[in-house]
């Protein structure tokens, strides 16, 4: 079976603090306003009164999120100018020399991961640091994180040390794409409380 390079993520211990994002736009040298890593900030619950007393259901978690590199990825297959590819070891690269810039594979993209170089007229997005990885380094985001609730390794190793969890909210349905990503959720994740992200204006894409 071949490799697939993939993002392990632990919900549960993260401090939101974006050492990961940081980390990504310094080793890119990315433009202002673009983020190949978003951290989301996710909130819910409410205030509920029981006996007499008034008790806070309010609860909150971080999702740190790029591009998934995903085993059926989208962006590939609504890309006109197959601008985009799979590598052998999983990775979805874009070739600038195709790219036009279309925006196609942003738009279909339910992540968020592709972003257009305003001053290039071409799409842009996480690559997992290949360069680092062809070097046995691990990718900035990983290697920086304080809390180290970053991890990469190949999928299937990870999804049988951590499980196979990838639908966390905001996280679209896994079937759509088959992200390799694999999260550990908070502490305080629960499936019936409405979640809303608290930080729409930071994390928003097209």
């Amino acid at each position: 079976m071949a490799k697939q390079w993939a993002f392990y993520f632990d919900s549960s211990k993260c401090s939101g603090c974006k050492t990961c994002q940081i980390a990504c736009k310094d080793k890119h040298d990315l433009p202002v306003g673009i983020r190949w890593r978003n951290v989301y900030e996710v909130a819910g619950g409410d205030w509920e009164q029981k006996d007499g007393n008034w008790i806070s259901t309010i609860r909150s978690y971080h999702i740190s999120m790029a591009c998934n590199h995903c085993k059926d990825p989208i962006c590939m297959k609504q890309c006109p100018n197959n601008a985009i590819y799979k590598t052998e070891e999983g990775l979805v690269l874009i070739d600038e020399d195709r790219c036009m810039g279309c925006k196609y594979c942003q738009w279909a993209c339910p992540y968020g991961a592709l972003h257009l170089n305003p001053s290039t007229g071409k799409m842009t997005k996480c690559t997992m640091c290949a360069d680092y990885i062809a070097e046995g380094k691990q990718p900035s985001c990983v290697a920086a994180c304080p809390m180290r609730v970053l991890e990469f390794g190949d999928y299937e190793e990870l999804k049988q040390k951590y499980g196979n969890e990838s639908e966390i909210y905001p996280l679209p349905s896994a079937h759509y794409t088959k992200p390799s990503v694999i999260i550990k959720p908070h502490q305080s994740y629960n499936k019936n409380i409405n979640w809303e992200i608290i930080n729409q204006e930071e994390v928003h894409h097209e």
